[in-house]
């Protein structure tokens, strides 16, 4: 199998479980939001742990306590993931799967503006048009839902952040995982521990499969993270940018479909509206990779030399 098909089949797998997450979240009902959230830190840290033991690749954290920026880089990246995993599983839990599925549409739009206010970069003019139609998007939306749609501001926003610190520590997906779930590990066993001991835990107290989801979540957080790992080391960046929309489609297909969650007409609009600034958002990427590759091989053509006479 050549490298490209096989990084199109692990993006793809990447998405498709991230699509799936609502329904798994849905099974772990009656563990509230934030339970569900410490277990999710606590069994990425041993699933990981395991993979790197597996892997023999422990030594790298010598090296990283060794670099005081890169761990408070990695607190940040941590602070950021965590707030981003919270309010996905609040949303989902709180049926507002649709909000959820709305913050993942607009995450690109927030990585441009962040690269703009952030990074000092500059957008072309379809990139300013794409930002522009988004912003409206959520005027219409806060209009409709008679608020900001926070959760899915607070998802993209997370998200974007966590993508730039991630950038910038440069770390390999388990080991940076695995540092991010150590970080919050701490705090999440000191909130299982309360917990417990105020007996409203239901980790053991439901059923086995109760059970088994909750120890399974750090699975479930990691293949999904090392499949997109392998995708975005095989595909071009526009290839990978595409096939991200597969998650954020099937949530909004689950919110409206299976859970039922209303979609009344100015929704549908600001949906729209966000739809129409991912176009303008794709066509523009695309068409730039084109004439980029196409720089490329022209610079990369050996000039001719004229034949002697």
């Amino acid at each position: 199998m050549t490298p490209l098909r096989l990084g199109y089949l692990y993006g793809i797998g990447a998405y498709l479980l991230w699509g799936f997450f609502p329904l798994y979240l849905k099974l772990m009902r009656p563990a509230g939001s934030v339970e569900i959230l410490a277990h999710r830190i606590v069994w990425s840290v041993v699933f990981v742990a395991l993979l790197l033991g597996a892997m023999r690749n422990i030594g790298f954290l010598r090296a990283l306590l060794r670099r005081p920026r890169a761990l408070a880089g990695i607190g940040i990246a941590a602070v950021l993931i965590a707030v981003n995993w919270g309010a996905y599983i609040y949303g989902v839990t709180s049926d507002r799967v649709v909000e959820t599925a709305l913050g993942y549409f607009i995450n690109p739009l927030v990585v441009m503006l962040l690269g703009v206010t952030v990074l000092h970069e500059r957008l072309r003019a379809t990139q300013w048009a794409a930002l522009g139609i988004g912003g409206l998007a959520v005027v219409v939306l806060a209009v409709d839902y008679g608020r900001l749609p926070y959760l899915a501001l607070v998802l993209a926003f997370s998200f974007a952040g966590y993508g730039l610190a991630k950038k910038r520590l440069g770390l390999p997906a388990a080991e940076g995982l695995f540092v991010e779930s150590a970080v919050l590990a701490l705090p999440a066993l000191a909130y299982l521990g309360w917990l417990g001991a105020s007996g409203d835990a239901t980790f053991g107290q439901v059923s086995i499969g109760h059970t088994l989801l909750l120890v399974s979540a750090g699975a479930a957080t990691a293949i999904p993270l090392l499949l997109f790992a392998g995708a975005a080391n095989r595909l071009p960046l526009t290839n990978l940018g595409m096939i991200q929309y597969l998650a954020p489609i099937l949530q909004l297909g689950f919110g409206v479909l299976i859970f039922h969650e209303p979609m009344p007409p100015a929704r549908l609009a600001g949906f729209a509206l966000v739809w129409a600034a991912l176009i303008v958002f794709t066509v523009d990427a695309l068409h730039n990779s084109r004439r980029t590759r196409r720089a490329a091989t022209t610079m990369a053509s050996p000039t001719p030399h004229p034949i002697p006479r």
